[in-house]
């Protein structure tokens, strides 16, 4: 691949990349700013591993919007119609077209309010087809919390109840034994509750309430929880059973627990109030 191919290869699909990044970011400057420092990684990068360019780019511009969702200060900016650009499916994916022909500014406002996870997950697999398997490498999650992401948002988008009450009931029996080992210091009950790739991920306000920024692997997050959470309670989190710990009535911490089967397979933890405020916390 000479330099001359790999640029005009690149921009071939800077549209398709810009409306990725847009649908994740919400802000026209942001997703060229993304699609920019895609660029420049693909021009430092080795052309000879790059069997799948479409799929490496788009790797490359989630991974960066992302980190932009994660890192961004707190701002709401409006979203005109000029930022309302026509989604352009990629030749090598399957794409639900109705879906994107539904995606434009009333959508957006409702995209705003979903973490970036769940944006994350519901933007790429809904829109865009890209695997559970694809977007759990990138998250950091199992295939199967991933899905569960993309469930949650998609049923935030449709205002739909994020679980049934069956699967509230299942939830529930594993979280109170989640809350019962952990208060105990119960160390094996905890494993025997988390899978063996459990991961634990924390907002930065919680990091900065002496939490750790991430843990990964059942005795790592156990030895976050083990002998803690004596306040937290077991609580619905936008529809899904968690775990919240409440002062006066409201949400100081806020744990989104991701169930499968008997066991927990990843825990995000939320301390930053406007990420809390976004989330429909409420007893179980």
């Amino acid at each position: 691949m000479t330099p001359e191919w790999l640029a005009a290869a690149f921009e071939e699909q800077r549209t398709r990349l810009e409306t990725v990044a847009l649908r994740l970011l919400g802000s026209k400057a942001d997703a060229e700013d993304a699609v920019q420092e895609a660029w420049l990684r693909l021009d430092r990068s080795d052309p000879a591993e790059l069997e799948n360019l479409p799929g490496w780019l788009t790797t490359v511009v989630a991974r960066i919007s992302l980190d932009i969702l994660r890192t961004r200060a707190t701002r709401r900016e409006a979203h005109g119609g000029e930022e309302a650009i026509r989604l352009l499916p990629a030749p090598d994916q399957h794409v639900d077209v109705e879906l994107v022909d539904s995606v434009g500014t009333a959508l957006m406002v409702v995209l705003d309010r979903l973490s970036p996870p769940e944006r994350f997950a519901f933007v790429l697999h809904d829109i865009f087809g890209v695997t559970f398997e694809e977007l759990g490498a990138i998250l950091h999650r199992t295939p199967n919390a991933t899905k569960q992401l993309a469930s949650r948002a998609r049923n935030k988008v449709r205002g739909a109840e994020a679980s049934t009450p069956g699967d509230r009931d299942r939830q529930r029996h594993v979280v109170d034994a989640f809350l019962a080992a952990s208060r105990g210091g119960d160390f094996d009950a905890l494993l025997s509750v988390l899978h063996p790739d459990v991961k634990l991920d924390v907002d930065p306000a919680a990091v900065r309430m002496g939490a750790p920024q991430r843990a990964e692997g059942a005795p790592a997050v156990a030895a976050v929880f083990s002998g803690r959470a004596l306040a937290a309670e077991a609580a619905l989190v936008d529809g899904s059973v968690g775990i919240a710990w409440m002062v006066n009535g409201q949400p100081r911490v806020v744990w989104n627990v991701f169930v499968d089967g008997s066991q927990i397979v990843h825990i995000d933890m939320h301390a930053d109030v406007d990420t809390i405020a976004k989330l429909a916390v409420a007893p179980v």
